[in-house]
Parts: C-alpha cells; sequence; structure tokens
C-alpha cells in the first residue's frame, strides 16, 4: 500500500514539473499533448475574466431592460437633474443646460443598459458556459482516464507477480493437481479477466478523451471570439454613446452661443474679464489697457481721490462680487458705484490679485529685486528703467497706466493719507510676487503680508512714475466714460460755485454724492437755484465699512500710532485654539517649547514691534518674522537695515495691524 502511494506521489509531481501526465501521455501525440497543456489555462482565464468582467456591470444582472435602467448610476442623475431643473426658469441658459443634460444622461442610461444586456449574452454566458461546464467535463475525462490508467497499470503489475509466483511453486515440487497450484491458478486467471475488463474501459475512457480534445482545437478560435466580440460589443457602446454626445453638445453649444447675446447672458463673459492672463484680456476685447484698471481708475478719479485709506480699507464681499460682474457684463452701467471708492478699489486690487501672471510679470521677477537692493538712488532708477523697457508692451502700457493714477493720487496725500510707501504696502503684493517653487513651504496671504523688497519696488515707481514713465496721460483711453467725467466735471462745478468752503472730509463727514447725469440745461439751471451745506445730504457711509476709524500705515508727526493690541488673543481668533502663554521669550525657552511640542521653528511666527528685540530674536530662533507697523519701529528703519546689509533686523514680512495678520492667517 506505501509503495502504491508513493509511485502515486512521485507521478504527480512529474505531472508538475513536465505539465503532461504519463498516464495519458502515452496515448496522445506530441500535437495533442500541446493541446492538453491548454486546458486547465484556458479555464483559468475564462473564469478569472468573467468574474471581473461580472463585477464591471452597473445594472442588476439578469433583469430585463426597464429595471436594469432604473439601477443604473446614470438613471440616477438624470432623475436628479430633472427634479432640478424644475426649480430653474425654463428660459434660463442654466435651465436649458440642465434640461439637455437630463435628456442626454436618460439616453446614455439606455445604451449603457443595453451594451450590459449584450455583454451578457454574448460574451458573460458563453465564458460561463467555457469555465463551468465544457472544460471542466473534458478535465473530468481526464482525471478518470488517468484514475483507470493508473489502477491498470497497477493491476498489471499484480498479475505479474501471481504469474511468477505460480511458476515458482511449480518449481517447489507443487504438481499440477495439488491445492496450492489449483489456488494460484485461480488467482492468475482472475487477475486476467480484471486485466481485460479494466483495458476495455481504458480504451473507452481514452476514445472519449480524444474525442473531447479534438472538439477543444476545432472551438479554440471560436472561444478567442468571446474577446474579440467583447471589444466589437464595447466599441459600438463607446461610438453609440460618443454620437449621441456630439449631438447634443452641438445642439447645446448652439443654443448657449444664442442666448449668450441677450442680455441675461451677459453674466457669462465675467470668466474672460477676470483671471485670465492680460494678453488674452486684450486681444478678446480689443482694448489697450485692461478694462477693470481703466474702469476702476476713471471711478476713483471721479469720486476717491480725496478719500481716506483709499485701498486699505477692505470693501464689503457682496458689493465686490457686484462690481466685478457688472464690471464684466455691463461696463457701461458703473455709475451706480462711484460713490464706493472702496469697492472700486477692492475690484481693481482683485484683478490684479487673480492674473495669472503679476503685471510686472515673473520673469522680471528677480530684476526687480536687484533692482531695488541698489542703494544709490540714481543707479537705482537707472535700473528700474531698463527692467520697465523689458516688459512686454502690454504690460508696460498697463504699468504705466497705473503708476501714474498713483502718483497722481499719491499727490492728494495730505487728505487721503496715501503716501507712495503707503500705497505700495496695499498694492505691491498685487503687482509683483515670487513664482511658487515645489517644496516651499504655505505662506501668508501676500494681500495682507507684504514683502519689503516688492513694497520697495513699487515705492520707487510711484514716487519716480514722470521720470519711469514720461508724458501726458489720458486715463479715459476707450472713450467708454465720459459720463463718469462728465458727473465729476459738474460736481466740481457745483460745489465751487454754490457750497461754502468746509473743512477736509473724513469717513464720518463725506462729501455729498455727485448728482446724476442729466441733459445740460438742466444742470445750469439747478446751479442757478440756493444752496446751503445744511441741504446736501450727507453721503451715506460705505457698508464694507464695519471697522473703527482706519490706522495709517505711516502716521504723520500729529498722530500717535495706536498699541497692536493683544497678540495672543489674534492668534486665538486666527486659529481657533487657546493660546498657550508661556512668559517672555528667550532662546532657551523657544529651544524647550521647540523640543516639548517638537515644533519645527521654520513653521512658526514671531511677530512683533520693535525690529532691534522682535525681529532680531525671531531671526536667532530661526523663525519666519513678521513686523507690526502700529508699534515702536518704522518701515523706513527696515529699510535703512536691508540697505545696510543688516539682514537680521530686517522682517520677512510685515503689516499695517493686527487685523491685517489676522486675515493673513484665516486665510
Amino acid at each position: 500500500m506505501m509503495k502504491r502511494q508513493l509511485h502515486r506521489m512521485r507521478q504527480l509531481a512529474q505531472t508538475g514539473s513536465l505539465g503532461r501526465t504519463p498516464e495519458t501521455a502515452e496515448f496522445l501525440g506530441e500535437d495533442l499533448l500541446q493541446v492538453e497543456q491548454r486546458l486547465e489555462p484556458a479555464k483559468r482565464a475564462a473564469h478569472n475574466v468573467h468574474k471581473r468582467l461580472q463585477a464591471c456591470l452597473q445594472g442588476q444582472s439578469g433583469a430585463d431592460m426597464d429595471k436594469r435602467v432604473k439601477k443604473l448610476p446614470l438613471m440616477a442623475l438624470s432623475t436628479t437633474m430633472a427634479e432640478s431643473f424644475k426649480e430653474l426658469d425654463p428660459d434660463s441658459s442654466m435651465g436649458k443646460a440642465l434640461e439637455m443634460s437630463c435628456a442626454i444622461q436618460n439616453q446614455l442610461a439606455r445604451i449603457l443598459a443595453e451594451f450590459e444586456m449584450t455583454l451578457e449574452r454574448d460574451v458573460l454566458q458563453p465564458l460561463s458556459r467555457l469555465s463551468e461546464e465544457e472544460l471542466p467535463a473534458i478535465l473530468k475525462h481526464k482525471k478518470s482516464l488517468q484514475k483507470l490508467v493508473s489502477d491498470w497499470n497497477t493491476l498489471k503489475s499484480r498479475l505479474s507477480q501471481a504469474t511468477k509466483n505460480s511458476g515458482s511453486s511449480q518449481g517447489l515440487g507443487g504438481g499440477p493437481g495439488s491445492h496450492s497450484h489449483t489456488t494460484m491458478a485461480n488467482k492468475v486467471e482472475m487477475l486476467k479477466e480484471e486485466e481485460e475488463e479494466l483495458k476495455r474501459k481504458v480504451e473507452q475512457c481514452r476514445d472519449e478523451y480524444l474525442a473531447d480534445l479534438y472538439h477543444f482545437v476545432t472551438k479554440e478560435d471560436s472561444y478567442a471570439n468571446y474577446f474579440i466580440h467583447l471589444l466589437e460589443i464595447q466599441a459600438d457602446y463607446h461610438r453609440r454613446s460618443l454620437s449621441s454626445l456630439d449631438t447634443a453638445l452641438a445642439e447645446l453649444r448652439e443654443n448657449h452661443s444664442q442666448a449668450d447675446h441677450s442680455p441675461s447672458m451677459a453674466a457669462t463673459h465675467f470668466s474672460r474679464v477676470y483671471g485670465v492672463s492680460l494678453a488674452t484680456h486684450l486681444h478678446e476685447l480689443g482694448r489697450e489697457i485692461a478694462l477693470p484698471i481703466e474702469a476702476c481708475v476713471m471711478m476713483l478719479l471721479s469720486e476717491g481721490m480725496k478719500e481716506e485709506g483709499l485701498f486699505r480699507l477692505a470693501a464689503g464681499a457682496s458689493v465686490l462680487k457686484r462690481l466685478k460682474q457688472t464690471m464684466a457684463s455691463d461696463p457701461h452701467s458703473l455709475e451706480e458705484f462711484c460713490s464706493d471708492p472702496h469697492a472700486v478699489a477692492g475690484a481693481l486690487k482683485s484683478y490684479l490679485r487673480e492674473l495669472p501672471e503679476p503685471l510686472m510679470t515673473f520673469d522680471l521677477y528677480d530684476d526687480w529685486m536687484r533692482a531695488a537692493s541698489l542703494k544709490e538712488p540714481g543707479a537705482r532708477l537707472q535700473a528700474l528703467q531698463e527692467v520697465c523697457s523689458r516688459l512686454p508692451p502690454e504690460n508696460l502700457s498697463n504699468l504705466r497706466y497705473l503708476m501714474k493714477f498713483l502718483a497722481r493720487l499719491a499727490e492728494e496725500q495730505e487728505v487721503n493719507k496715501m503716501t507712495p510707501s503707503n500705497i505700495a504696502i496695499v498694492l505691491g503684493p498685487n503687482l509683483l510676487w515670487p513664482p511658487e517653487k515645489e517644496g516651499d513651504q504655505a505662506q501668508l496671504d501676500a494681500a495682507s503680508v507684504s514683502s519689503i523688497q516688492v513694497v520697495g519696488v513699487v515705492e520707487a515707481l510711484i514716487q519716480s512714475a514722470d521720470t519711469l514713465f514720461p508724458g501726458d496721460i489720458n486715463f479715459n483711453v476707450s472713450g467708454l466714460f465720459s459720463a463718469v467725467i462728465l458727473q465729476d466735471t459738474v460736481s466740481d462745478r457745483l460745489a465751487s460755485e454754490e457750497l461754502p468752503p468746509t473743512a477736509v472730509p473724513t469717513p464720518a463727514t463725506t462729501p455729498a454724492p455727485a448728482p446724476a447725469p442729466v441733459p445740460a440745461p438742466a444742470l445750469a439751471s439747478a446751479a442757478t437755484k440756493e444752496r446751503t451745506e445744511s441741504e446736501v445730504p450727507p453721503r451715506p457711509a460705505s457698508p464694507k465699512v464695519t471697522r473703527s476709524p482706519p490706522e495709517t500705515a505711516a502716521p504723520v508727526e500729529d498722530m500717535a500710532r495706536r498699541s497692536t493690541g493683544s497678540l495672543a488673543a489674534a492668534v486665538e481668533t486666527a486659529s481657533g485654539r487657546q493660546a498657550l502663554v508661556v512668559g517672555k521669550p528667550s532662546p532657551y525657552m523657544f529651544e524647550c517649547i521647540t523640543e516639548n511640542f517638537s515644533i519645527d521653528p521654520a513653521h512658526t511666527l514671531m511677530v512683533g514691534d520693535r525690529l532691534e528685540t522682535d525681529i532680531l530674536f525671531g531671526h536667532r530662533c530661526g523663525m519666519t518674522t513678521v513686523l507690526t507697523l502700529t508699534g515702536v519701529s518704522r518701515l523706513e528703519e527696515a529699510q535703512a537695515y536691508l540697505a545696510a546689509g543688516q539682514h537680521d533686523l530686517v522682517p520677512h514680512y510685515y503689516v499695517e495691524s493686527i487685523a491685517d495678520l489676522t486675515e493673513g492667517l484665516e486665510d
């Protein structure tokens, strides 16, 4: 018994190593042996492909068309779209687009359902039969043949041994008529009969197995067609889907382009003004100066030149959004925003910041920095002039336009408190910022936290605008804003002829809004009426000003700086966490803090108002430093330290107040 098992194990090992079985090999030729070796891999391939292909189905397997479609995610999407567009105006562009999308999703769902049903019928079911019925039946015959051949070989061995034993007993003296001889002869005869019967079964099973192999050979090409048919079905599905999508898109685009010229669709041009490159914007609208730059400058020339804190105070989000949309959709209807200069200034800052590339370009960033770092004024001016000459023509034209305006704005600094330095602080980060590089740490919002070098560049451009950009300039380049100019002129004449002199306006007592443009005779008659200052209604405060009276970035001599307040409270407000107060910082204490809390010094901020203590300490500890301008040290001191090469006393960033720092941290 042990010998038989050992012999069987040896046969199995031989089968695994050679890829064939010795029991069946003696009955097969070389060609059929190769066919036999393909049976098991073919079965596994059919089974695995069927399993994975079944998992790709999105609908309910075996269901009819209607039930299958209902279960598809595309049909669920179509249903949701159908429910949604009912709440929209059917004549609106969004309503029409959503209705068309709903119909196409429904159509795509039905195409998908038909595809899956065809796939099940022509591919999945044949693969299932192949892997679960046809090939297993052949392999079952093979296994039966192997067992019969093994049993036959064993029986032949027993018969041979019995024959030898019978001959041995005769040689030992057992006569033909002896009992032992008779018993042995009967055993041999019985084994011969069993061997003949088993041989007949082997031959019968062999014939069936050979027939199976020949059948597999003839059907092998048809089995390969299952996979070819799979690709054909998929190609047809994608062609039908693409055809439906192309038809729907063509119709949708045609309807959308027709509606694009209607007033209700004017807002769709919004994306062509904000957030696109300067060259693209100018080319599409056929302009020399960007629309937001010219429109905002013209409105500010009309109403905002004497507004205190212009560009510093944030505009209301809703007003700013509406102004940007109106500017993009109907720039002829901007008069209503003239009385809100802070919103206009915010729209200009937003346009500059949303440019994909800054107005002063990424390519020239290092050149601007090098020019600003020169100490000798003449050399610095010459370097700035050289960098300006290397700007692209459209960038140079718009930068010249803007700098000319900012220089004019700075002429009113006694009233609006916006010196070239203050203007550069708030606008510099929107005109020039470094290109992003992989691995850079996340920085504070550049609109709130300014780089000293960038501010130095912009301040120099404003101060030297007449030298760097010689010649007069007509701010109404496009001629679209004549109504605004007329309004400004008439307002000035009325104020000079009829109103008594008043003090410089402040945010609490601002001048009255200019009257809307009317025909010239009406204006002339209005000018002859007697009016007093009390009859002029005060202009309402801008809706976005919610802070206390503004602080100045660079105060004049008669104004005391306000305290920075509680830095801990600012950090708590921005981060939403309770601050951990550890006392007056020292290098040893900071080292303990970083070790205790596993903090990277590069990920910490030192915020202070003294260059010689706070900023110096931050640099020596490896922190990012931020100077607040509401304390002791001034911007001029930092610029002097920078020019002297004392970089440990120069902050990485500075802010006008803690409020600006809080906005930067929140962003």
